[in-house]
């Protein structure tokens, strides 16, 4: 009998455990609906198929039960897609860096309005995340699309222009995170998103005004933009507010007391701003209130008692302000914030000039209205000599046989067609503050220079002659003079430049405002005229300048270097891929970077492929595609900007290749050291004690790499550009958490 259950049970033994394990097994009762499951499959297509969402199959894929990953998180709920995070690698701020870089953008093909307008058909979507995708393009107004989304993270995308108003509309919006971006412009009003808990739109352009929020927001970040306004005092009634970030742009004005004891505030962070004013003794502190940052500001006086009260475990940053602390050594004297705050309001009379400007300003429009009207007749007596000497002006005058384009006319700046690996609109946009392209006139070139007057010659090198101007509306400008046979142009090198100049305007860069050609194409033997006018801000001091000066070097801690190592390394990756065809061989130097008062750097003395420059035409005739990793001007760009990040990590100048070579050898020990060692990095003594090591390892690291003498095993200037990235966000995640060792 025992046998016979014995051989019943072996033959049963396999159906039994599969019941079993069938009815342990979960039903897929979240399994995604067909026409979700298609979307997914077209959101795939349309991202380009980024390496976390390869594996994914028409046929095999149950999204809903994908595990999750750091780069892809899919939820359901009762068949429909509630949650969709897709992370990758192509991102303008990166984490992580990849050996294996893509593009840094989609291709040309690629259509954000498409990308958007599909996603918001997952009709029970909550949560977007796309971060690092390599996404461009203006985001479309039918951006409120999404009926029931809550989050929403497009961070760390190549994304630029406005805002659309219509995103006003999302009421169910709790989270909106666009940082790292080349957005720009007002913010629109968000007053009545009153779900709206966060709200992160760091490193973009955005300003110059404040934007309207509902009072029930909680986290408020404005980091790295453009915002020129004062605090609103509307943000006393922000009684949820717990975190406050507006650093590192231009905000001017007092600080408001009640900003400190608001009654959710934890995290304050006010720096590399202009405010101004003293802070009186009896501000009060919230009780929550763990860290201040005030430093780089203009402010005088004396500190708040809850400032340096020892009993509370709360971080207060003020250095290089003006006040009376006891740590002199990291401020100016009260003289010195004064002299900024008078040059700021000569710059800037608006702001100390308002209620004087608005009295006055009925009578101005009066007279300009009599003006206007006193112009016009003389405009149309003008116009009616003009006609008819038409004819004998330009027979007479071979100055003035120019063509058409060439007369002066002011065009709103135009963004070129884009194509996305060049990344030419969107790193055009970045160009912000500045007037509208112009094509000039040679009298309004003669009159800006005093006629090229000998004290305003600035220098001259192979690019022409450098002339200081100063236009009809007072704003200074340097005009680059050259001079070329006729004989040597041709339609296509005028056509190029035509092409180029317009777009060498950024953030990062000395940029172009205009030109003006005088060509003589009727005289082939004349010399032809190319004018090249750039944006100058008097008082610019250099990089140089800063290192050598003991009382501004001590200004530029380690957060500061790196943003203008990061700074220094954008406006170079605009030269190589954000015009077309690309500028390399720039000749860069330490000398050659400008600091603004704000420490934002510009590139100047760059390449411009003019028609007299050898090599031109092969560079004419380039395609827009990434340089081969043997391009020898390419990677000695990428040498330079190596000389120049070791001066800004050492401190010291290099005056010789010999010095270079010493300095490199230094470094490569300390790295070689640190690894089996207690961390000791040659780094500028000024530094000690406020940057993590993990920090400087990697800017360390990419510099060494720059350097090679091997020009194949040079980075690219996107890789350059990630690991400068990287190592500011080590440092800023560290430091304020306080856990990392610093040295």
């Amino acid at each position: 009998m025992m046998k016979k259950f014995l051989v019943s049970f072996y033959f049963l033994f396999p159906a039994t455990i599969s019941i079993i394990l069938v009815l342990l097994t979960p039903i897929p009762s979240a399994q995604l609906t067909p026409t979700e499951s298609g979307i997914l499959l077209q959101v795939q297509k349309l991202l380009e198929y980024p390496e976390a969402l390869q594996p994914w199959n028409n046929f095999t894929t149950n999204f809903c039960f994908l595990p999750p990953s750091s780069s892809l998180k899919i939820l359901c709920s009762n068949g429909h897609v509630t949650e969709l995070t897709i992370i990758g690698n192509r991102g303008s701020s990166l984490s992580h860096h990849h050996q294996d870089q893509e593009a840094p953008t989609l291709s040309e093909r690629f259509s954000i309005h498409d990308l958007l307008v599909l996603l918001s058909r997952l009709s029970n979507l909550k949560a977007l995340s796309l971060v690092s995708l390599g996404l461009w393009g203006h985001l479309p107004s039918e951006i409120n699309r999404f009926g029931s989304i809550k989050s929403m993270n497009l961070s760390s995308n190549f994304i630029y222009g406005k805002i659309p108003s219509s995103i006003s509309s999302m009421r169910t919006l709790k989270s909106l995170v666009l940082a790292h971006n080349l957005l720009n412009g007002t913010i629109p009003d968000l007053t009545m998103l009153s779900s709206l808990q966060e709200l992160d739109l760091g490193f973009n352009g955005f300003g110059p005004e404040f934007p309207s929020l509902s009072k029930n927001i909680v986290k408020i970040i404005l980091r790295n933009n453009s915002f020129t306004s004062q605090i609103p005092s509307e943000l006393i009634k922000f009684q949820r507010l717990q975190q406050f970030d507006i650093s590192n742009n231009g905000i001017f004005g007092t600080i408001p007391l009640f900003l400190f004891s608001l009654p959710s505030l934890q995290y304050l962070n006010l720096a590399s701003n202009q405010l101004s004013g003293s802070l009186s003794l009896n501000t009060s502190c919230g009780s929550v209130l763990t860290f201040v940052d005030v430093s780089y500001n203009l402010l005088t006086g004396n500190l708040p008692s809850c400032f340096t009260s020892k009993s509370s475990n709360r971080t207060i940053m003020y250095s290089r302000n003006c006040v009376s602390a006891m740590r002199l050594s990291d401020q100016y004297p009260a003289s010195y914030c004064e002299g900024v705050m008078e040059a700021l309001t000569a710059k800037s009379p608006g702001r100390s000039r308002k209620e004087e400007s608005e009295i006055h300003l009925g009578l101005v429009l009066g007279v300009l209205g009599v003006a206007t009207g006193v112009a016009g007749l003389v405009a149309l007596l003008i116009l009616f000599i003009l006609k008819k000497n038409k004819a004998k002006s330009a027979e007479k005058d071979i100055i003035d046989n120019k063509s058409a384009a060439d007369k002066f006319h002011i065009n709103l700046y135009p963004g070129p067609k884009i194509v996305a690996r060049c990344a030419t609109e969107r790193m055009s946009l970045a160009a912000l503050g500045l007037p509208p392209y112009c094509n000039f006139t040679s009298d309004e070139i003669g009159d800006a220079t005093n006629n090229f007057r000998q004290s305003n010659l600035i220098g001259e090198g192979a690019q022409g002659q450098l002339y200081k101007g100063k236009l009809v509306d007072g704003s200074m400008v340097l005009v680059n003079r050259l001079r070329v046979k006729q004989k040597s142009l041709n339609s296509n090198s005028m056509q190029n430049l035509k092409k180029v100049l317009p777009n060498l305007r950024h953030r990062n860069l000395v940029s172009v405002l205009g030109h003006c050609f005088i060509t003589c194409q009727d005289h082939p033997q004349t010399r032809s005229t190319i004018f090249i006018v750039f944006e100058h801000i008097p008082n610019l001091s250099s990089l140089r300048d800063h290192l050598t000066d003991r009382i501004r070097r001590e200004t530029l801690k380690w957060p500061q270097r790196m943003a203008i190592s990061i700074g220094i390394a954008r406006g170079i990756q605009f030269l190589h891929t954000g015009v077309t065809p690309g500028i390399y061989g720039n000749n860069l130097r330490i000398e050659n970077i400008l600091l603004d008062n704000s420490l934002n750097p510009k590139v100047s003395g760059y390449s411009i492929p003019l028609p007299s420059k050898k090599g031109v035409d092969r560079r004419q005739n380039q395609q827009c595609v990434p340089s081969v990793s043997g391009s020898n001007e390419e990677k000695e760009d990428i040498f330079q900007l190596g000389v120049i990040l070791i001066q800004i990590i050492t401190g010291k100048l290099i005056t010789s290749s010999g010095e270079l070579e010493e300095l490199k050898d230094e470094l490569e020990r300390g790295l070689s050291e640190a690894a089996s060692s207690t961390p000791r990095l040659t780094v500028d003594p000024s530094l000690r004690g406020i940057f993590v090591y993990e920090s400087v390892k990697t800017a360390l690291q990419i510099t060494i790499n720059c350097l090679s003498k091997v020009t194949i095993n040079r980075p690219s200037i996107e890789d350059v550009l990630w690991n400068l990235q990287y190592s500011m966000q080590v440092q800023e995640a560290r430091s304020s958490s306080g856990n990392s060792p610093r040295l």
